[in-house]
């Protein structure tokens, strides 16, 4: 057994997170821990630091590549985790998913050429399109007031205007929770190959799959898949090592492989520092039991947020958690706009999450809590909850 009870004290620890929070709310008073950004409030696996130690007693910190140990251990993560079986030779390096993002849009499309993303949606995709001049393609997925479906009719009307050459698909979707079937994948993947679109396949969260539910990789949904595809994937949400900057990127097309190494190359950043590397290789060959307790720890806050909302505000739509630890839920009912949302939200109940209308329009007037912390602090952010909405009525 694991310690998932220790909430590490991370106030002046340098941490993005925290340091929002006062941003947000200055006056916010010791004790509070936001259920914001998308990493962990858990101690890591111990094997984490016990595996760096050891490493660093034995290791010069000079330039470095990828070791086979650590593309070895993508490998055999990825085939043993999701039956996804890889060439070591497709796997490039980055400092992260979203810098990934920014250089395979850079590398498979040109100034002024369509991206679809499906709303709502992490915002981190729109940003990397604006940001590289090219225009977005916004669908927004369909919610019929329970659960999200991809609009199809939509997205095959988008994949046939010659003018759009991507797609950057979330799998599982951050932050509306969904883990997409395998027919789900297959139509996106068929409707991409027939009209040339080529995918960007998120797949940060896909070790995060909650009981009950099945995860596909979508280069798994046809032989030839994966040549249509860059597959991105990371330990950073897995086993909370955002810090160390590292991430891998399949990509089976060695063309565009060069494109994207091209790309990394013109910004001078050469590989992910090797800590990263190493943790990696850990947390993917060491640390597998501790991320079966931890997905345990979150599915149990899931389900006590849905109840503790089912209890107190029955109006409120707390959509089912699937993948991800980032529960999506529906506060239109309240009647406020997303800035009396926000202000209730952190001057009041001094609760601090993601805000919906960060993911885009379609994502006004929700609330997206992060639910991989200890039990007890969601119990003291909802009870703040309703505390504040109580003194309102």
């Amino acid at each position: 057994m694991y310690d998932f009870n220790t909430c590490p004290d991370r106030r002046n620890a340098g941490s993005y997170k925290y340091q929002d929070m006062i941003m947000r709310n200055p006056a916010v008073p010791e004790g509070i821990i936001p259920l914001s950004v998308a990493d962990m409030e858990f101690k890591n696996a111990p094997e984490i630091a016990e595996g760096l130690s050891e490493y660093l007693k034995n290791t010069v910190l000079g330039y470095t590549a990828p070791s086979e140990g650590f593309l070895d251990g993508i490998a055999d993560w990825l085939y043993r985790r999701h039956s996804y079986k890889i060439d070591k030779k497709w796997v490039s390096v980055s400092d992260g998913v979203v810098p990934a993002i920014g250089d395979l849009i850079r590398s498979t499309t040109k100034e002024g050429d369509g991206i679809i993303i499906l709303s709502p949606v992490y915002y981190p995709f729109k940003k990397s399109i604006v940001r590289n001049k090219r225009v977005v393609v916004e669908i927004d997925l369909i919610n019929d007031g329970k659960n999200y479906t991809i609009d199809f009719d939509a997205f095959e009307k988008a994949a046939a205007d010659e003018n759009n050459k991507l797609i950057i698909f979330c799998n599982p979707h951050n932050p509306v929770g969904r883990v997409w079937t395998r027919e789900e994948l297959k139509r996106v993947y068929d409707i991409c190959v027939s009209n040339g679109i080529f995918i960007i396949d998120d797949e940060i969260h896909n070790d995060l799959i909650m009981p009950g539910y099945q995860h596909t990789v979508m280069a798994c949904v046809d032989k030839d898949a994966g040549k249509h595809m860059a597959v991105c994937i990371a330990p950073s949400k897995s086993f909370n090592l955002a810090g160390l900057q590292t991430s891998a990127v399949i990509i089976e097309d060695q063309e565009i492989k060069r494109a994207f190494e091209r790309s990394r190359g013109l910004g001078y950043r050469g590989v992910v520092n090797m800590l990263g590397m190493e943790a990696c290789r850990i947390a993917y060959t060491r640390c597998e039991k501790w991320l079966d307790e931890c997905i345990e720890v979150i599915h149990g806050n899931a389900e006590y947020l849905k109840n503790f909302m089912n209890e107190n505000f029955p109006e409120v739509v707390v959509y089912p958690l699937e993948g991800t630890y980032l529960i999506w839920c529906d506060f239109n009912a309240w009647g406020m706009d997303n800035k009396a949302l926000e202000e209730f939200m952190t001057k009041e109940a001094l609760l601090f999450t993601d805000e919906g209308y960060l993911f885009g329009e379609s994502g006004n007037g929700f609330e997206r809590f992060n639910l991989a912390c200890p039990r007890y602090v969601i119990e003291d952010a909802l009870n703040r909850l309703r505390e504040a909405r109580s003194k309102k009525q």
